[in-house]
């Protein structure tokens, strides 16, 4: 199977999960990238069942609304069962590395109160080590050139996100070179450093079920 198509595949599972699990006039989480996309396109079957949906990207919000789904700001939203998003590692402790769309900040709020994080992808993403996809990280404009030399003292090479501006007016640097033996510890570690809004760690909060599409179907983990 082409990417593409266990992307597909993975989506219409999710799609199954969410009209299974969600209960009908619910609020839904949905995330940014390519495998998102697939999932939004795949949800506007069931769209009647949703009460409204929670966009981590303005992108997002705009697939959702050209499929007639409706979107509310998350300050409006008391409580949200389940959110969807891909990511681009995932190790077996389920930790992930998002970020590549450059919504990691949105996201990773999204995720914050969802009660239910369920992660699509497809199995070339499932790591035992993360760290070979460059960690994202967002940083206020002024505090770049800081925050990278910081970065360097972790042992990452960061890299500025040419003509990238993060949907909160941001920046992103990508950090390459890191192998990721502590998700939590390094996420932690990062976030402190003065000018980081936050980075593409999501292992505090990781995902409670993966959904791996594999060439032999889709996968449930859970943890």
């Amino acid at each position: 199977m082409t990417q593409d198509e266990l992307k597909q595949a993975v989506a219409r599972v999710a799609r199954d999960y969410v009209a299974d699990r969600l209960p009908v006039g619910g609020i839904l989480g949905v995330g940014t990238g390519s495998t998102a996309n697939f999932f939004i396109d795949e949800i506007a079957a069931i769209k009647d069942r949703i009460g409204g949906t929670v966009a981590s990207s303005e992108a997002t919000a705009k697939r959702l609304q050209r499929h007639g789904i409706r979107v509310l700001d998350l300050n409006d939203v008391d409580a949200m069962g389940i959110y969807v998003d891909g990511a681009d590692e995932i190790d077996h402790g389920m930790a992930m590395v998002k970020g590549g769309g450059g919504a990691l900040t949105r996201e990773k709020i999204v995720a914050a109160v969802a009660t239910t994080f369920v992660c699509i992808c497809d199995a070339s993403k499932r790591v035992a080590v993360m760290g070979k996809f460059p960690l994202p990280v967002e940083v206020i404009p002024m505090a770049r050139a800081h925050v990278a030399r910081e970065l360097v003292k972790l042992g990452g090479t960061p890299k500025l996100r040419e003509g990238m501006v993060t949907d909160n007016g941001n920046l992103i640097l990508d950090v390459h070179g890191l192998s990721i033996a502590d998700p939590v510890g390094l996420e932690r570690q990062i976030n402190q450093v003065v000018g980081v809004v936050t980075n593409g760690l999501f292992a505090e909060r990781g995902a409670d079920v993966l959904l791996l599409a594999t060439d032999g179907g889709v996968e449930t983990c859970t943890r």
